[in-house]
């Protein structure tokens, strides 16, 4: 393919702003430099040319200076209850073509209670669940405990520890109080589900028709053309069960990373894998999302394995060797550039950009 100039668009961690009480985790889900390197590196192999811009304010004024063939994004914001919506919204307006989802999948996705309004719409099995906004909100009668209490709108665990399974109306309390001022958002309480932790990745785009519903009929076809769908990953937590409450917490995600043991592909029946792939699919399309995304499930040890999805994640991490996706991806023996690329190719396709010049 011709070479492009490509615009790497990414919220460094060392660049992000620092204001007065912000919580220690407040910008754990932003980018490393080694994590930039890595993909400005990868995008260079698969022969095109690369430019770094920190998605803040400066960018929409630095993009009109470079006018890039394509942006690879992997922004996740500063602020407000959009924010990986800010950056795709700048690139509409501005008629540049960007890898990944578009601004209304960014923005709702961003929000946990508000896709699982739209998985349980489409009938797609998610764990029942309510939102707080006040610590003393009355709890609906047909919620039990055990739940999980998280914030609504962060990623990479943040707001997640072992104090998020509450087993009583005291603690409840308690945890809604903590991430309520903590945060300054709803808090997400559902219904706990006790298993395995497993996560599906994918690449590419649905190709037409697919379905907005699951069938009724549990013989009809199940179309999930166009996606390439990696191993799937399970999460065990290993000798820090004990320490993290037997959940992938925040720490877990950053501080103990390396430390985890992760098993791509996971031990799952051919039965499983199709049903989670089906599932992470039709996620994938009640929620829009374009080019690259993962699904996040537990499997009820209580109930047969029964899969439930917990979220989707249109800005999955590409860390080298750490993130969830690129573990998922060298179990299928692509590397951390190949799967880059892929991305970017699924842009282009996307796009009608294949063969063009720069």
């Amino acid at each position: 393919m011709p070479s492009l100039h490509v615009a790497l668009l990414a919220n460094l961690k060392k660049n992000a702003p620092i204001l007065p009480g912000m919580s220690t985790d407040h910008w754990a889900d932003l980018d490393s430099e080694h994590t930039v390197d890595a993909i400005a590196d990868a995008l260079r192999q698969g022969g095109h040319r690369v430019t770094f811009l920190e998605g803040d304010v400066t960018l929409y004024d630095r993009l009109g200076e470079i006018r890039p063939d394509i942006c690879f994004n992997i922004c996740e914001g500063h602020f407000g209850d959009s924010r990986e919506a800010h950056v795709p919204a700048i690139l509409e307006i501005l008629c540049i073509p960007y890898t990944g989802s578009k601004v209304l999948t960014l923005a709702l996705t961003l929000d946990k209670p508000m896709t699982k309004r739209v998985l349980a719409f489409h009938d797609l099995p998610t764990p029942p669940f309510q939102v707080f906004e006040r610590a003393d909100e009355p709890l609906n009668p047909t919620l039990v405990f055990p739940l999980f209490v998280k914030p609504s709108r962060q990623g990479t665990g943040i707001g997640i520890s072992a104090e998020s399974i509450v087993r009583d109306e005291a603690h409840l309390r308690a945890q809604l109080g903590f991430l309520l001022n903590v945060y300054n958002e709803p808090v997400l309480a559902e219904r706990f589900v006790s298993g395995r932790d497993i996560t599906v990745g994918m690449v590419g785009n649905l190709t037409p028709p697919v379905a907005w519903r699951v069938p009724e009929n549990e013989d009809a076809p199940r179309i999930v053309r166009g996606l390439r769908f990696l191993p799937p990953l399970e999460i065990r937590l290993g000798e820090y069960d004990q320490e993290e409450g037997g959940v992938y917490t925040g720490r877990a995600k950053v501080e103990l990373a390396d430390k985890l043991t992760y098993i791509a592909p996971a031990p799952l029946t051919a039965e499983q894998v199709e049903e989670l792939n089906w599932l992470a699919a039709a996620t994938f399309r009640v929620t829009g999302c374009l080019d690259v995304a993962r699904v996040d499930f537990r499997l009820d040890e209580d109930d047969d394995d029964t899969p439930y999805i917990l979220e989707i994640n249109p800005l999955p991490g590409l860390s080298p060797g750490i993130s969830d996706l690129v573990i998922e991806a060298a179990a299928a023996g692509v590397s951390h550039a190949e799967l880059v690329n892929m991305i970017l190719d699924e842009a282009l396709a996307r796009y009608g950009m294949k063969g063009e010049l720069s």
